[in-house]
């Protein structure tokens, strides 16, 4: 199954679902989603992990329900 490029609000969906939310690696520009129980990762609200994407090229792929964030094609 291939990974289709999805949405921040479709991710959003998911993540809420799954009991993620958006978080930023601490001392990088990292980002990944997290549940919010990781000490090396901050919880983020949803506009400044948009930005973050945009900032960095990102996207948010899916398959089957798994998320991935990768470089943008």
């Amino acid at each position: 199954m291939s990974m289709e490029k999805i949405s921040t609000d479709k991710a959003r969906r998911i993540a809420e679902k799954k009991g993620l939310k958006p978080g930023k690696v601490s001392g990088t520009d990292g980002i990944q989603f997290t549940k919010g129980d990781n000490p090396r990762l901050e919880v983020i609200d949803w506009d400044e992990f948009e930005r973050k994407l945009d900032e960095r090229g990102l996207a948010v792929y899916e398959s089957g329900g798994w998320m991935k964030i990768m470089e943008e094609d």
